[in-house]
Order: C-alpha cells, then sequence, then structure tokens
C-alpha cells in the first residue's frame, strides 16, 4: 500500500514539473520564431538589432548640447584683415551666405586683425538666426571715402530677427578727423551730418554683448524700432571733448535691458527718446559724458511717448549731469513712469535735473533765442530714490517745469548731494513741479 502511495506521488511531481519543462523546449522555438516574424514584418532583422549600438538613456536635468552654427569666415570670402585693404565685399559676401543659411549661422571676423569697411548695410530677413562674431577690429575708412549724402551711419544691421552681436573685437570709428570738421568745436564751419558707427534698426529679439566701441564719428550705438533686446558688458570710449558721441541712443523699441555697461563719451552715456518702452537698465558706469537723460523730447513741436523706465545701480563720475529728463518747449504727448535710483554721483554738475522747458540751437552762426512757446510734453509719475554723492555745482536738484503743463506725482526720497567745492552745502530750485512727496532729502526741495 505504501509503495503505491509512492508511485502516485512520483507521477503527480513528473506532472507537476517535468512535462511543463518539455512543453517549454517545444514551444519555444516557436516562440521565438514568432518574435522574429513579426520584427521581420517592420524590416528588421534579429541579427540587425544585435549589432546595434546601445542607446543611453539621457540622465535628468542634463541638457543635450544644440548642433554648432554653421560658420562663414570673412576671410575665408577674401577678407585680408591688414587695415588698409578695402574688405567690404567679403564682409557683403559672407553676411550673404550667413544670412541665406538653413541653420544657424556664425559669420565670424577673427582677432588679431584689423578689416577696414565702408558704410555697410547687412539686411534681413534671414533664414535662420545669425550671429556677427566680432573678435577682430572693424576700422572705419578715411573721411574722404563717405558718400556725400546719407553719411549718417556706418555699420547697419537691419530687419534681422534673432540677431547676436557678440564677441571679443572693437568697432573702431576714427572720429578724430571728424570731430575737427564739427560745427561744435569749429563754430566757422557749417553742420553737416555724422555717421552713427552701429545702427540697429527694426531687429527683434536682439542681443548685443561684450564688444567694445571706440571713438565713433558721432553716435556709437543706435537701437531703433526693435523689440525684445539686451545689451550687456558693452564698453564705450571716446573723448570727453568729442561732440555728439552719444553712448547707447534708444528710440521706438520696446522691452530692453541695458546692463552692465562701462560708457565714457563726450555726450549723453545713454539718451532714451520717444517711442521706448519698458527699459530696464542696471549697472551703468558713466564718465566723462552728459549723464543718462530721458530725451531730449517733443523737438520741432513733435510728440513724445515714453513710458516705464528704470534706471538701477548707476555710477555718475564727473559728468555734465546725472539723473536728467528734458522736453523741449512746444512738445506734446508724455513721459511717464520713469524711477532712477539706488544711483552714485561723483562730482556730478546738475546731479538731478528735470528741464522741461529746454532749448538748443544747433547752428552756432544763428545763436538766436528759442521762440518762446506754451505747449509741453507732460512728464509724471517720476522718481528719484536713493541717490547719494557729490555735486560739481552747488545746484544739485533742479526742477523747472511748465507754466502750462507742469511736472507731477514726482517722488524724491531718500537722497543726499554734498556739493564737492568750497564755501557753503548744496541748494536746490523748483519751479511749477508737483511733488507728490519728499522724505529724507538733502538738500531739501519745493
Amino acid at each position: 500500500m505504501a509503495s503505491r502511495k509512492i508511485v502516485l506521488a512520483v507521477l503527480f511531481l513528473l506532472l507537476l514539473f517535468i512535462f511543463p519543462a518539455i512543453a517549454f523546449a517545444f514551444t519555444g522555438g516557436m516562440h521565438t520564431e514568432s518574435v522574429h516574424r513579426r520584427l521581420g514584418e517592420r524590416s528588421v532583422k534579429a541579427d540587425t538589432l544585435s549589432n546595434r549600438p546601445v542607446q543611453r538613456h539621457r540622465k535628468l536635468g542634463q541638457e543635450t548640447k544644440p548642433p554648432p552654427d554653421a560658420e562663414f569666415n570673412v576671410v575665408s570670402y577674401g577678407a585680408v584683415g591688414d587695415g588698409k585693404t578695402d574688405d567690404t565685399p567679403a564682409f557683403r559676401k559672407a553676411w550673404a551666405a550667413a544670412c541665406s543659411s538653413s541653420k544657424p549661422a556664425t559669420m565670424l571676423v577673427p582677432k588679431e586683425k584689423e578689416f577696414l569697411v565702408k558704410q555697410t548695410t547687412f539686411s534681413g530677413q534671414c533664414k535662420s538666426s545669425v550671429r556677427f562674431k566680432l573678435d577682430g577690429t572693424l576700422v572705419a575708412p578715411g573721411r574722404s571715402s563717405w558718400p556725400k549724402e546719407n553719411m549718417n551711419k556706418w555699420i547697419t544691421f537691419n530687419n534681422v530677427d534673432k540677431l547676436t552681436v557678440s564677441g571679443e573685437g572693437t568697432m573702431d570709428g576714427k572720429g578724430e578727423v571728424w570731430w575737427k570738421n564739427s560745427c561744435r568745436i569749429d563754430k566757422n564751419l557749417k553742420c553737416t551730418e555724422a555717421p552713427t558707427a552701429l545702427l540697429l534698426s527694426k531687429c527683434n529679439h536682439l542681443k548685443v554683448e561684450n564688444i567694445r566701441l571706440l571713438n565713433s564719428q558721432q553716435m556709437h550705438m543706435s537701437v531703433e524700432d526693435c523689440k525684445d533686446v539686451v545689451l550687456k558688458h558693452i564698453t564705450i570710449v571716446a573723448p570727453g571733448d568729442s561732440p555728439n558721441t552719444d553712448g547707447i541712443h534708444i528710440a521706438r523699441t520696446k522691452d530692453i535691458q541695458v546692463m552692465d555697461c562701462n560708457i565714457k563719451t563726450g555726450d549723453d552715456c545713454m539718451s532714451i527718446e520717444t517711442g521706448t518702452e519698458n527699459l530696464y537698465a542696471s549697472k551703468i558706469t558713466c564718465g566723462p559724458g552728459h549723464g543718462i537723460s530721458v530725451g531730449s523730447l517733443g523737438d520741432k513741436n513733435s510728440e513724445a511717448r515714453v513710458s516705464n523706465i528704470t534706471i538701477n545701480k548707476a555710477h555718475l563720475i564727473g559728468t555734465t549731469n546725472g539723473a536728467r529728463i528734458k522736453s523741449w518747449q512746444g512738445g506734446k504727448g508724455y513721459a511717464k513712469d520713469i524711477i532712477f535710483e539706488d544711483i552714485i554721483m561723483d562730482k556730478v554738475k546738475n546731479p538731478i535735473i528735470i528741464d522741461q522747458n529746454y532749448c538748443y540751437m544747433d547752428d552756432p552762426l544763428q545763436p538766436k533765442a528759442c521762440k518762446k512757446q506754451t505747449s509741453a510734453v507732460e512728464l509724471s509719475n517720476i522718481q528719484f530714490k536713493n541717490i547719494r554723492g557729490t555735486s560739481g555745482t552747488k545746484e544739485a536738484i533742479k526742477l523747472d517745469c511748465s507754466d502750462t503743463i507742469p511736472c507731477h506725482d514726482l517722488v524724491i526720497q531718500d537722497v543726499k548731494l554734498t556739493f564737492s567745492g568750497k564755501g557753503k552745502g548744496a541748494t536746490s530750485t523748483c519751479k511749477n513741479a508737483k511733488l507728490k512727496k519728499s522724505d529724507n532729502v538733502i538738500p531739501k526741495t519745493c
């Protein structure tokens, strides 16, 4: 009886373990074959799969590098770079190739070379984003090489979206000969045009960084009719007596940041003109020059529109003006929501100034007084906050507003300005200015 139970137990174990193994051995090959057949239906063979490289998953948080830009070196297009040969044709050919590239392109101006380039416009629309990589030096031609008409610009980028101008190089305007022939220097000369070194016009999603602008013929950089602009780490250098050599000029442009720039010129370090909206400028070092100016606005009885301007953490050294807003008599329109804050003044002649009655005769050969006009650009909601340092003149704060349209909703707060010279302390003057708040201000205002 016991032996019968043993036989039944052995049979049970065979059914449980042995027969399934035999069944798997017979059916496994069929299963593998069916898998290969299904793969074959996708035109993929088993041996092909076995020879594929192993593709590892990208780690979380790990960035994939974008493919390199297509590079277009101006030397490859015939540029010599000796500072004497006219390299303009080579630059134009290189730009045409970069602008027509179907993938992101870099137009390279290599370092350790000087490229003589005449008046040139680089135009869009380009097929992809373009980077103008300036590592070498661009030098402007002599004054006799310029056209008799339309000589008011040197290098222009027009209608180029997603443009980046960057590099460790320099644009040298060779402006000395132009300054000597300026009516501002020699009053016996007729006033004529002079070029802006770098004009950026109708360029959206624009970035300019790290380049150096030197001795421009007139304005160094002008940003006009653009949107979404970043200007960073730009150095601008010209003598303090060079005429009309504004550093960064901005007009009819929206959504712009200006960061960490060092500007030494003979005119405004920054001039902010009509049509500018949503400007944030921070860490601007200025001097010599005429300071940071909103305006001039409303010239020739025109209409101004400026709003949402912030100048933050600036340092002005020995400039003619500090934080300035100026508008012409006879103008119209508005400039509003303007903030100057966290600014250090070092021997600035007019640290805080609003001039709503600005007037200047362009032609020194006609020194007639300006005609008195009653209309004015409306100035409102303007703040001067946390401004400290020294004034080069006794009049540290000057608010000269219009009789008919006084500036209003002004805030002057946490200001301490002392006279850097001998004698009594700094003073302030106030005409037609309607202050909303004036707290902790030296010298006292209104």
